[in-house]
């Protein structure tokens, strides 16, 4: 059972190779989010210091990586933010199936169908366990 990572090339262009660890557990940034924040706080570095590099060949972390003592606070923050979070809701994505076993047997018995799954521990999610939950709102099916 894997629910599609839709929305992971649209920002894996900043995300490739740059995940850091460290910020507290709490609800992830959307893939859209995660595009507009580092458009908003990294757009001048791009522009700037990546002049002509494809922004969907990866390339732009390691610009990026490479002028680190040039890039701005605000960037180098958003940029590691972004980075954990989305790293956080794809670990979640990934998890997800193993994590909320005894709830998806206990409680979604017979339901067949990933989607519908996801829907029945939603629905109960008072019955489910907090780590089953915090794994739904981590992986942002919430």
């Amino acid at each position: 059972m894997r629910m599609r990572k839709t929305g992971r090339l649209f920002c894996g262009f900043l995300l490739a190779g740059m995940v850091s660890a460290g910020i507290a557990r709490a609800e992830t940034i959307s893939y859209a989010d995660a595009v507009t924040t580092l458009a908003k706080d990294c757009g001048a570095d791009i522009k700037k210091l990546c002049k002509g590099i494809n922004l969907g060949s990866g390339r732009v972390a390691d610009c990026l990586k490479q002028n680190a003592a040039k890039v701005s606070p605000t960037c180098t923050a958003s940029l590691s933010n972004v980075t954990t979070s989305i790293q956080q809701r794809e670990d979640a994505q990934t998890a997800y199936e193993k994590v909320c076993a005894h709830d998806m047997a206990q409680h979604c018995r017979g339901i067949k169908g990933d989607g519908y799954i996801l829907a029945c521990l939603i629905k109960t999610q008072r019955l489910v366990g907090n780590k089953c939950n915090q794994a739904i709102t981590d992986a942002g099916w919430r």
